[in-house]
């Protein structure tokens, strides 16, 4: 039979293992999936512009920057930067 402080430090480092492998189940890059190697994308669909929000024109003629929403930031994100 195992003594208490044996079964409390298996119960701290299987917490601790735990935690880690959460904190590290985010990490990755910031984007979308590769295509495959083999992907052929027809000329027509890539040369046509993406459908994207309207240009906000300002009123001395020239386009506005769109609304940028505050950064959020994590507890971990200084292991991504």
């Amino acid at each position: 039979m195992r003594s208490w402080s044996e079964l409390r430090l298996f119960r701290i480092a299987a917490i601790g293992a735990l935690v880690a492998a959460l904190g590290l189940a985010g990490c990755g890059r910031k984007s979308g999936l590769d295509p495959p190697p083999a992907a052929v994308t027809d000329p027509a669909i890539a040369a046509e512009p993406a459908a994207g929000p309207d240009i906000v024109v300002g009123p001395d003629g020239r386009p506005m920057a769109p609304a940028v929403a505050p950064k959020r930031s994590t507890p971990i994100d200084w292991l991504l930067n």
